[in-house]
């Protein structure tokens, strides 16, 4: 068993206090305007996503989003 922790009156200090920089909860929930779309791909593709997302417990869907997100992003910046 933990050691117990025993509290006394002491002074603390100098405090200081710290503003509060995070964002409610409501802005931590990122929504972006996604559109649906229908795609034909290689089975051997959605085989290999499908694999992989067993070993990592996501979506295959949320896997190529994310494949798909960051090729884009990544090609955004250098045009």
């Amino acid at each position: 068993m933990k050691t117990k922790i025993k509290y006394t009156e002491e002074p603390m200090g100098d405090i200081r206090i710290v503003k509060d920089f995070l964002p409610p909860p409501d802005q931590l929930v990122l929504k972006e305007d996604n559109v649906k779309v229908t795609i034909s791909l290689k089975r051997s593709s959605i085989a290999f996503f499908k694999e992989q997302t067993k070993k990592h417990k996501t979506s295959y869907q949320k896997m190529i989003r994310e494949v798909v997100d960051w090729y884009a992003s990544h090609y955004q910046k250098s045009a």
